[in-house]
């Protein structure tokens, strides 16, 4: 298989702003910044984990790509289909391909709707079912989640957050989509139930040949879900590679210091906390050079200057890293 036809999902130099307005006329004073030049792919049947602290860009990404969030420049490429610029409306079939699945179970499931009408509303839009098969197969995709046919005629509210982001699930995959973002699919739910629910996942990508976009600021999730991990930080990626070589040997000052204040219940395994200088820049005024430089505790007056690009860090060429300095 070539190269093109294993990547799924291509994100080149992609931007995303926000316009801020106010007073009678709506004039814009400033922009936000949310994502600065994003490049990232996602090969078809992997798990990619975009992990960074609230606020870096992360939640836009994912949203950008369903058309959710308006694109300022870039490319976005899927499956050989450009989607930046375009109205995902006016996208043939796009629906079916890719669904995105909110982090709060509850406001992404409509109240007064009932479990089977829920699930199987995308079945009836997007022409692939009416009747009794829409009634069919979507509780042949509850049962596989975990749910059953007492279900159906039930409402979001009846059920607990578990419950509610496995009908998120069915919902979602009921369509068979190539690709699913995850945006914190587990960070409203208890551990217990966050547990299961990371499980239902795994199976589901081994029994269907999923791809998963995973998006969560929690490191050890991250760590069990995905193949590789993409770590942003104010709109940029800084470091990308297989999962094994981030936590074993991260490159960049910035992913050096998440993954320090990672507990562990090995004292010979615990590592020194590194404690960031100065305050998180705003996006709405993003500094030049390095987005990282004001906390970096390695930082040159090239950091300032200059913005670093992704570049091979170390011995593996997938391991990349956007630092003057990396930690080689």
């Amino acid at each position: 298989m070539s190269e093109q036809a294993e990547t799924l999902l291509d994100i080149r130099d992609l931007h995303v702003k926000f316009p801020l307005r106010s007073g009678l006329l709506m004039r814009t004073h400033a922009t936000v910044h949310a994502v600065s030049g994003v490049s990232i792919n996602v090969k078809r049947g992997e798990v990619l984990g975009l992990v960074g602290e609230s606020g870096c860009g992360k939640t836009t990404l994912g949203r950008a790509v369903v058309g959710l969030a308006p694109t300022s420049g870039g490319s976005i490429n899927f499956d050989g289909l450009e989607l930046a610029g375009k109205d995902r409306d006016d996208v043939e079939g796009l629906a079916k391909k890719i669904q995105l699945i909110f982090q709060d179970p509850y406001s992404s499931l409509h109240p007064r709707k009932m479990v089977r009408d829920l699930v199987g509303e995308g079945l009836i839009l997007n022409g692939i079912a009416s009747g009794a098969e829409v009634d069919r197969l979507t509780l042949a995709m509850l049962q596989r989640v975990g749910l059953g046919v007492e279900h159906l005629y039930r409402f979001p509210h009846e059920f607990s957050g578990g419950q509610r982001q496995r009908i998120a699930l069915a919902r979602a995959l009921v369509l068979h989509p190539d690709l699913i973002i995850l945006d914190e699919p587990t960070s409203a739910l208890d551990v217990s139930v966050q547990a299961q629910t990371l499980n239902l996942l795994k199976e589901l990508k081994a029994e269907l040949g999923l791809t998963y976009l995973f998006i969560s600021h929690d490191l050890g999730v991250v760590r069990y879900m995905s193949d590789r991990i993409a770590v942003m930080y104010l709109g940029n990626i800084v470091e990308t590679g297989p999962t094994r070589n981030v936590f074993d040997s991260p490159q960049h000052p910035y992913t050096r210091s998440l993954l320090a204040a990672l507990p562990s219940i090995h004292p010979d395994q615990r590592k020194t906390r590194i404690v960031l200088e100065g305050d998180p820049p705003t996006p709405i005024d993003p500094p030049p050079g390095c987005p990282f430089a004001g906390r970096c505790p390695k930082v040159q007056p090239l950091c300032h200057e200059q913005k670093p690009v992704l570049a091979i860090a170390g011995p593996d060429a997938l391991h990349l890293t956007a630092c003057h300095d990396p930690d080689l």
